[in-house]
């Protein structure tokens, strides 16, 4: 199948923007920028907001292909600079939501180092494992009456995620590991649960997305909470198992407008 190439018309919903910062609400199934895993994509990030601002724009931390929410662009060197250096010292907060299989803890701490994710295009090769830390925190479970597994029913769980290290593909490996891997992840997920979302609900995406992100404004220092809403098939997801009312808040405070 050829890729779909972008229209000169399609835009990215902007959660936040100044003449320093862009944070928008990327919707599942686009690249941040181009990787060799996807060489023959042609829809990025970069490539359709620089299109929609008129200007450049400066990725400064990643979002899996999969993954949709909140995702922050420098419009210059030196707010890149800055920012890229709050992820890099694990300064910025970041929440996710993800749908699991099982029943996980009502909380906990997953501890499990992880070796580099290779891509040829950014010079990353794998290497010695490197610690990797993610919280967790169970919202709501659910058991549906159909059989996947060698049980007649079938648990599913909605998980709030703070990363504390920025390890590539961290929250679905660290989920995985403890064998709660995220619906509708190809690689590190079970098919036969993906599968069953597909026929229930229509979902064909893998369901994680960064809701929030906590971070110091690049020129003031000041601090941003910026929240991200949730892409329509996943929030159609939460609807339908009725977790809508088990959403987390947000951040107390007032909330940055574009």
């Amino acid at each position: 199948m050829t890729p779909t190439p972008p229209s000169a018309t399609e835009s990215l919903a902007v959660l936040y923007r100044d003449d320093r910062l862009v944070v928008v609400n990327k919707p599942s199934g686009l690249l941040v920028h181009r990787s060799i895993i996807d060489r023959h994509e042609r829809r990025f990030v970069v490539q359709l907001l620089r299109r929609q601002l008129g200007r450049r724009v400066y990725p400064v931390h990643r979002l899996d292909k999969g993954a949709s929410g909140a995702l922050a662009l420098a419009l210059d060197q030196e707010a890149a600079a800055n920012l890229a250096a709050q992820f890099a010292r694990g300064e910025v907060g970041k929440k996710y939501l993800a749908i699991v299989r099982g029943w996980p803890a009502a909380a906990g701490i997953i501890d499990h180092a992880l070796e580099a994710v290779a891509d040829d295009l950014l010079g990353v090769r794998s290497g010695a494992a490197r610690e990797a830390s993610t919280a967790f925190r169970c919202l709501a479970t659910v058991e549906l009456a159909h059989r996947v597994d060698r049980y007649p029913t079938s648990r599913y769980a909605l998980l709030e995620l703070e990363p504390r290290t920025g390890r590539r593909h961290q929250l679905r490996r660290h989920l995985a590991h403890i064998s709660h891997p995220i619906i509708g992840d190809s690689t590190y997920g079970k098919g036969r649960h993906n599968r069953l979302f597909l026929e229930l609900f229509g979902s064909q995406r893998l369901l994680l997305a960064c809701r929030q992100l906590l971070l110091r404004h690049p020129a003031t220092q000041q601090p941003l909470a910026i929240d991200a809403p949730l892409a329509g098939c996943f929030g159609a997801v939460i609807e339908r198992l009725g977790w809508t009312g088990q959403l987390p808040a947000a951040v107390p405070g007032d909330q940055p407008t574009p």
